[in-house]
């Protein structure tokens, strides 16, 4: 992909979408006269699920009539056997979590009968991940814990098994590359991306956006 990274205040650059697993499949050219948020989570991310998409789905409730149109997409960069696409549908279909996300939501008493206490109104997608090759060989793995952990032979056997996931997984983020989360330029999950009307990227947080709100009324008055 040719595409240049985004810059605050240039035109944004379109999405890049392998699936719409919610709504209808959309994007930036197509809400044009709409101040446009897009949620950027992972299925994988407790925090995402604790505070940024509660905050989405406020702002969707709030201010859809008054012209903002939210987006979710859901993107990998890590934990790429729990980031999925099948793993997004069953959040959209079931309001299920996974892995991580639903260990901390439970200990947080934040699920009811397993399953999120509200639902995600607005659209959601997959980013597109492209893969460079298909697997990662024994070999390579081996090879990267010999040159890296000088002591892995005397690490214990669920020890060893912990760092083997952990190198597959670094290895693994090498290997694919997470379009829009590379074209926006993010820095992790959860992040926030607002756009105007005319479709010039206004704003791209990562992490906890205090002035979130504040952003996008004020966009919305323009």
């Amino acid at each position: 992909m040719n595409q240049e990274i985004a810059k605050l205040g240039e035109k944004a650059p379109l999405l890049q979408i392998s699936d719409w697993v919610q709504g209808n499949p959309t994007n930036l050219d197509q809400l044009v006269d709409r101040v446009v948020l897009i949620e950027v989570f992972q299925v994988n991310c407790p925090g995402c699920f604790l505070y940024s998409l509660p905050q989405a789905i406020e702002m969707h409730q709030k201010y859809f009539d008054k012209g903002l149109t939210v987006l979710g997409i859901a993107t990998a960069f890590e934990d790429f056997d729990k980031n999925t696409l099948e793993n997004l549908k069953l959040l959209a279909n079931e309001n299920k979590v996974i892995g991580e996300t639903l260990r901390v939501l439970t200990e947080n008493n934040q699920l009811i009968d397993q399953k999120l206490p509200f639902d995600i109104q607005f659209p959601l997608a997959m980013d597109k991940l492209t893969t460079h090759k298909k697997a990662i060989t024994t070999d390579e793995i081996t090879l990267f814990i010999d040159q890296h952990i000088l002591d892995f032979i005397h690490k214990s056997e669920q020890e060893k098994e912990q760092i083997q996931q952990k190198v597959i997984s670094y290895l693994q983020s090498r290997l694919s590359i997470a379009e829009t989360f590379k074209l926006y330029n993010l820095q992790g999950t959860p992040s926030h991306i607002v756009i105007d009307k005319k479709g010039h990227l206004k704003a791209c947080e990562f992490g906890h956006f205090s002035d979130l709100e504040w952003v996008v009324s004020t966009l919305l008055e323009e």
